[in-house]
């Protein structure tokens, strides 16, 4: 047996069947979709809906909620910043804050403000002023001796604007 001689089981396979072959053939006018409409058409569907019965998406219960205020911090890492240290990149001798650590190339850039996370470990003794802090974080600077600031950044409600209305329609 060679592989071009493969075939399947004789009568296992029914061949594809030709529609809109006229009406004699069984499957020709509407070609065996229906009749008019979008369903009878090619490639469309219409996606959740259930005939008129209310979707499911509708019908589970919605939980949480998107905060309208979305802040985006740069993140800082406790072990990064030693290693700025280590390297004489940051002084340490006065206020750390976030324009000196985007200067120094800490971070790159301070989006809405500067978070420390407290992975790593920090030895250097560092007054830092920046807008968040985890505990942890603020644990393992105040251990080394340090102290960590937290500016108040309060965040303004969100306003939207009305549209302008001049009486035409």
């Amino acid at each position: 047996m060679k592989l071009n001689e493969l075939a399947p089981k004789e009568g296992s396979v029914k061949g594809r069947m030709r529609v809109g072959r006229g009406i004699g053939s069984g499957k020709g006018k509407t070609s065996a979709k229906g009749q008019k409409g979008q369903k009878a058409r090619s490639g469309v569907a219409i996606k959740g809906f259930e005939g008129g019965q209310m979707p499911l998406y509708q019908r589970l219960p919605k939980r949480g909620f998107t905060s309208r205020v979305d802040n985006n911090f740069a993140e800082l890492n406790l072990a990064k910043l030693q290693q700025f240290i280590d390297a004489k990149k940051v002084d340490t001798k006065g206020t750390i804050d976030e324009d000196a650590l985007v200067a120094s190339g800490v971070i790159r850039r301070k989006l809405d403000g500067v978070r420390l996370l407290g992975n790593g470990e920090l030895t250097s003794k560092v007054t830092l002023n920046i807008t968040g802090a985890t505990k942890s974080a603020i644990a393992a600077v105040e251990k080394a001796g340090g102290k960590v600031e937290i500016l108040d950044k309060s965040v303004a409600p969100v306003v939207r604007k009305k549209p302008k209305s001049d009486g035409s329609m």
